[in-house]
């Protein structure tokens, strides 16, 4: 060992060793605050299923790829970074002396080979990744982009640190080979000996280029464990637990969509008949009443944006950004967490559980935190603005988007839980859907004896269970196809197709109450419960003796179809339940409804975020439209499971749209500019917010909003009236 191999080899050590050692403090910090979270013990069952998912996820890059060249790029990066750790690994033998190599494998010359193309693709990858971020500021782009609201200088030291690391592994061999000590040959390692061709041959270039790498290393590490909430570093550890937990791995998108999570106390479901707030935990009041899962969430964003760029509220100017909530949330976790892990802590009940002896050696910022409300204004000094809260539609385009599976949409909808169940704040125009569900079952407070109004002057009886017991679906109307003009069409535009098919249905007229969707959306889990108990009650007994299997539902509308299906199983309720779509695309393919006469003028289709994205249910309206038009559609440039929302899920149907562009005149534009004369629609609520859009518009003449059942009835019975375009619009 030389004298420069000597200096190296202390240089080298001690770097490692505090970076180290601030790595394993850093860990236990996060460690530490994660675990002040609450429990969800159910993120522990299917270690398989998990185990799997997660592998592919990672391995597979299966979220990234969706996204082309940048889910490519990401993907070399990412292998790059794990298997490039072992030619960093390696630079420790360099340092001491400058032929050093990894024991065994490092002789290997398919080693030689496969970290070369791993190198030269890493090194493409990260040049991709530096000019897709830079082409991307937000200074460029306005404030737009999705990098909008990120920490802008944490994202160029990963990604240089990473390019340095990379052309540093190149110069240790390219001095290999410059002084003829290089292991591998030519054909396996043309870029090292290309580069070891203009190099000198310096006998201590190769220990000095690695002392180099090393540090580069340890200064990454010593930074981000400085930083313990730089997400768009540590989520390279981070994100195989976060996937691994997430709440249900086998789903093939996003875990958080579909049904919501059930409100917990403790790790377990509340009851609400034995519940009490002064015990039991009623949504998140405070950061930590977050499920650990959550607090691990909050630590893994990248801060990528991906889900900012696909937020229908984001893109119309409201205040909501789903990863700026999730950095607040994660920043205020983390600035409050010395105070939490002393001990303090409001109870149940709003009393500090610190003593003054635990608290008194905190510093004020720690203290000032602590005493942040979690949802409250600027001047007010919340952590999340009301106007945020409640801009979310819950399409569930944040949680499809993002790459390491965050739930956004169960974390928004704790904390309107508590807003809406212990503090009554919520927009105020919402609580008079909130008195109608509880006083009249339905979010218009329309009389329960109109809920079978819609079967006046049809030409063929509707069956209603308790009359008929042979009967293969029960056909829920909901409240929008039993009250509102629009969806009154559908619902009989269906009745009709089914009779026409000879699908024997029937339906449960006035036994019949809302899903529940709107007032668990809002948070209001009391009165979700209590309707959906209702109709789990009535439906188990409509389908009494019969197996899972035949307990089938069809639904019109997607909210129904989601809550039903994925909701109704936490309350006993174990239904088959379908969407219109489906069962017209199925009656079609089998012969059973034929239609006759194609529909002209274009057609485009909205694809409804509770149908689509939240269900997967992509093709079976598709395949219905494009019988219908004996032809193709012509799709929106945001489609399927990019669909752009229409502004009226997660309640906001009944909420005053006041901020920034409405969301449905946006979707419209984008309808209108396809040129298609007919937007096709699979939702009550979507043809309602579009309908509104189109007229708002002035080109109610020129477009038509209809139902995907309307316009196949067309087809199959061209004599119906065309009446489809009569506008009754829809208090909200």
């Amino acid at each position: 060992m030389g004298s420069v191999q000597i200096v190296t080899t202390i240089l080298a050590a001690g770097i490692t060793a505090v970076a180290v050692w601030l790595a394993v403090r850093a860990v236990m910090k996060m460690t530490a605050v994660i675990r002040l979270g609450q429990p969800a013990p159910e993120r522990f069952a299917d270690k398989g299923a998990r185990t799997k998912t997660m592998l592919v996820e990672t391995a597979g890059h299966t979220r990234m790829l969706k996204w082309g060249v940048v889910g490519a790029a990401h993907w070399f990066v990412m292998v790059g970074f794990i298997v490039l750790s072992l030619l960093v690994l390696e630079a420790y033998f360099e340092v001491v002396t400058p032929t050093g190599g990894l024991p065994i494998i490092g002789h290997w010359t398919i080693f030689g080979l496969a970290t070369e193309i791993i190198t030269v693709l890493g090194l493409v990858g990260i040049l991709v990744l530096m000019a897709i971020r830079l082409r991307n500021r937000p200074n460029r782009l306005g404030g737009r982009s999705r990098f909008t609201g990120s920490t802008m200088w944490q994202g160029y030291f990963v990604e240089w640190i990473v390019l340095l690391v990379l052309i540093f592994g190149l110069l240790i061999r390219g001095f290999k080979v410059a002084t003829d000590h290089f292991e591998y040959p030519f054909w396996a390692t043309p870029v090292s000996h290309a580069v070891g061709a203009v190099l000198p041959d310096w006998s201590d270039g190769a220990s000095i280029a690695a002392l180099i790498k090393i540090a580069i290393s340890m200064t990454w590490l010593i930074v981000i464990s400085l930083n313990v909430t730089m997400g768009v570093a540590w989520h390279r550890f981070l994100a195989f637990p976060n996937i691994f937990f997430k709440r249900e791995p086998t789903k093939p998108a996003g875990s958080g969509l579909g049904a919501l999570r059930p409100m917990t106390s403790q790790g377990k479901p509340l009851d609400f008949e034995e519940a009490d707030p002064e015990k039991d935990q009623f949504g998140v009041a405070h950061v930590e009443q977050f499920t650990w899962k959550g607090l691990l969430d909050f630590s893994t964003c990248t801060e990528c944006g991906r889900c900012q760029s696909q937020c229908p509220a984001w893109n119309t100017g409201k205040p909501l950004s789903p990863k700026l909530l999730v950095l607040s949330l994660r920043d205020h976790a983390y600035a409050k967490a010395p105070y939490l892990l002393a001990g303090g802590g409001k109870d149940l009940t709003g009393e500090e559980k610190a003593t003054q002896a635990q608290l008194a050696h905190l510093d004020v910022l720690s203290l000032a935190e602590a005493d942040k409300p979690l949802i409250g204004t600027a001047e007010e000094g919340g952590v999340i603005d009301p106007d945020v809260l409640w801009s979310c539609t819950t399409c569930g385009a944040c949680v499809e988007q993002c790459p390491v599976d965050i739930e956004h949409v169960d974390h928004i909808v704790d904390m309107r839980r508590y807003q809406v169940l212990i503090e009554s704040s919520f927009p105020s125009e919402a609580g008079v859907m909130l008195r109608n569900l509880e006083n009249k079952g339905n979010p218009w407070g329309a009389p329960q004896n109109t809920r079978e109004d819609w079967t006046k002057g049809l030409d063929f009886e509707v069956p209603r269970v308790g009359e008929v017991d042979d009967f293969e679906y029960l056909f829920w109307v909901g409240c929008a196809g039993a009250f509102e003009d629009r969806a009154k069409k559908t619902t009989r535009a269906v009745a009709t197709l089914l009779n026409e098919a000879g699908v024997k249905f029937a339906i449960l007229g006035e036994g019949e109450t809302c899903s529940g969707d709107p007032a668990r959306r809002i948070g209001n889990e009391f009165v979700f419960q209590m309707l959906a108990q209702q109709n789990v009650e009535t439906l188990n007994e409509a389908f009494e003796g019969r197996e899972k299997a035949k307990r089938k539902i069809v639904a019109t509308c997607p909210h129904c179809f989601n809550t039903l299906g994925n909701e109704y199983g936490q309350l006993g309720g174990e239904f088959e339940v379908v969407h219109h779509t489906q069962l017209l695309a199925h009656l079609v393919s089998t012969g059973k409804l034929t239609p006759v006469q194609p529909v002209d003028g274009g057609v485009t289709y909205h694809d409804p975020c509770y149908l689509g994205r939240h269900n997967r249910i992509f093709a079976a309206p598709r395949e219905v439209l494009g019988d219908a038009i004996e032809g193709e559609i012509t799709e929106m440039p945001r489609n399927s499971e990019r669909s752009f929302c229409c502004g009226a899920g997660g309640a906001r149907m009944w909420m005053e749209e006041k901020i920034g562009k409405r969301i449905n005149v946006d979707r419209v534009e984008e309808a209108m500019a396809t040129g298609a004369k007919t937007v096709a629609v699979g939702c009550p609520f979507c043809s309602t917010m579009l309908n509104d859009g189109v007229n708002g518009k002035g080109a109610g003449e020129q477009v038509e909003v209809i139902d995907v059942a309307s316009v196949l009835l067309r087809s199959v019975k061209p004599e119906q009236p065309r009446g489809d375009k009569e506008s009754a619009p829809v208090a909200g």
